[in-house]
C-alpha cells in the first residue's frame, strides 16, 4: 500500500491536509497566498526543534564536529531569532491561506520547541551510548544543500514543470535522514578497512611523506582523479553483476531528478562505496585538509549532478561531468544504460567505451525497466526479494 494510501487511512486530518497543501500545484503557491510563509515557517520551526533537542540531548543527538558552532557565544541569539520567525511566519500563513494546516503544523512544532527548553534548553544528564545520531548534522546539511540548490533549480531548471515537492520527495528525505543521522557509525564502518591496511604498512611511510610533501591543489586534483577512477570501476561492477545491481537498482529508481534524489541509496552501497573512496585517501599519505575537502566537494558534487538544472554545455561535458552527463546515466531510455559512470571525469567513460552524450539532448524519462517497490523498509529487502520483473 502507498504511503498516500496510508495517511489516507490512518492519520489524522490535519495531517493529511498538511501533506496535500505542502504538495499543491503551483497556481494555488503563488506569492501572497500563504504557501511561502506556511513553508519557511516550518522550516525554521523544524531546525529550530532539531537544534533544542541536539542542545538538550547533546550525548545521543549532537555531532562533536559541530559543537564549535553551538558552543559560539551568539548560537542561542540565533536560535532564538529561528524560533521567533517561525511564530512569525506561521501567524502570516495562518492569517492569509484559506487552509490553515501549514501555518497551525509549524505553530505546534515550533511551540514543542519552546515547551523542551526553546533557545534556553539546557543539557540533561543522560547515559551515554559511545555512539550518536547526527541530528544536528541532519539539519545543517539539509539547510545547506537545500538553500543551495532548489532555488538554482527554481531559476534554472531543466524540467519547469516539476515541483520542489515531486514524487518520491518524502522517500529521498528519509533517505537523506539515514546517511547523516548514522554519520559516525557509517564512519567507523567505512574507515576501519583503511585503519587496517595502515597498521600493516609501515613500509609506505616513505611514499605517504613524499604524498603529503605535494603541494595541496595537486594533492586535491590527484584524489579526486583516484578516488573517480575507483569509483568508475566500482559503479560499472554495480550494473553488471546481478547481485549488486539488486542494491544499485534503489538508487536508479527514482523517477524524478533533483538534489535530493542522489541521496537515495541503499545502505549497503553507501558503506561500500565510502570504503572505496576512502581507501586511496586514507592510505596513500594524503593531507588531513585535502581528504576533508574533497569529502565536502563529492557530497556537494554529486547533489548537483542529480539536480533539476538546464543547460546542455556540449563542449565541457566531455570533460567535466555535469548534470546533463549524469542525467543520461539515469535514463529510461536504451541508449542510456550502463553509460556514463564517472564521478568528475568523463573521459574516463570515454577511455573505456562507455562515454555518451549526444549534443542538445537529454533522457525523455528517468528510472529502470524493473519493478522496485515504494517504501524505504520493502527498498532495503529488495536485494533479497528481487525478481527481475520488468514493467510495461
Amino acid at each position: 500500500m502507498k504511503l498516500e494510501e496510508k495517511l489516507d487511512e490512518k492519520a489524522l486530518p490535519l495531517l493529511r491536509q498538511f501533506m496535500r497543501d505542502l504538495e499543491s500545484p503551483a497556481q494555488v503557491r503563488r506569492f501572497g497566498s500563504g504557501w511561502l510563509s506556511g513553508f519557511f515557517a516550518i522550516l525554521l520551526a523544524a531546525a529550530g526543534l532539531i537544534m533544542v533537542v541536539a542542545l538538550r540531548f547533546p550525548d545521543w543527538f549532537a555531532t562533536p564536529e559541530l559543537a564549535v558552532i553551538k558552543d559560539w557565544s551568539g548560537f542561542r541569539t540565533v536560535l532564538h531569532v529561528i524560533l521567533l520567525g517561525s511564530y512569525a511566519l506561521s501567524l502570516l500563513s495562518l492569517l492569509l491561506r484559506p487552509r490553515k494546516a501549514l501555518g497551525l503544523v509549524a505553530l505546534v512544532i515550533g511551540l514543542g520547541a519552546a515547551l523542551i527548553g526553546g533557545s534556553a534548553v539546557q543539557a540533561e544528564e543522560t547515559q551515554s551510548w559511545g555512539i550518536f545520531f547526527g541530528l544536528d548534522f541532519f539539519i545543517v546539511n539539509l539547510l545547506v544543500t537545500g538553500f543551495m540548490f532548489a532555488p538554482l533549480e527554481r531559476f534554472r531548471p531543466h524540467r519547469r514543470e516539476q515541483r520542489l515537492f515531486r514524487n518520491e520527495w518524502r522517500e529521498d528525505l528519509f533517505y537523506f535522514l539515514v546517511s547523516t543521522m548514522f554519520v559516525q557509525v557509517l564512519a567507523f564502518i567505512t574507515l576501519s578497512p583503511s585503519e587496517i591496511i595502515n597498521a600493516n604498512t609501515s613500509n609506505w611511510d616513505a611514499f605517504r611523506a613524499s604524498v603529503a610533501s605535494m603541494p595541496w591543489l595537486l594533492q586535491f586534483v590527484i584524489a579526486v582523479f583516484i578516488s573517480d577512477m575507483a569509483q568508475y570501476w566500482y559503479h560499472r561492477l554495480f550494473h553488471q553483476v546481478p547481485f549488486l545491481w539488486g542494491f544499485h537498482a534503489v538508487h536508479h529508481s527514482a523517477k524524478s531528478m533533483d538534489w535530493l534524489a542522489g541521496s537515495r541509496m541503499h545502505i549497503v552501497e553507501v558503506i561500500l562505496l565510502r570504503t572505496i573512496t576512502s581507501l586511496p585517501l586514507f592510505t596513500l599519505g594524503f593531507d588531513a585538509s585535502v581528504m576533508q575537502a574533497y569529502i565536502g566537494f563529492v557530497y556537494i558534487y554529486s547533489s548537483l549532478l542529480h539536480a533539476n538544472v538546464g543547460g546542455n554545455f556540449n563542449r565541457l561535458g566531455h570533460w567535466v561531468a555535469t548534470p546533463r552527463f549524469h542525467h543520461w546515466h539515469h535514463g529510461l531510455e536504451r541508449e542510456a544504460f550502463d553509460v556514463n559512470f564517472a564521478i568528475h571525469f568523463p573521459f574516463i567513460d570515454k577511455m573505456f567505451g562507455t562515454f555518451h552524450l549526444p549534443e542538445d539532448r537529454w533522457p525523455k524519462d528517468y528510472g529502470i525497466p524493473e519493478d522496485v517497490p515504494q517504501g524505504y523498509s520493502k527498498q532495503f529487502l529488495y536485494p533479497l526479494t528481487r525478481t527481475g520483473e520488468k514493467t510495461d
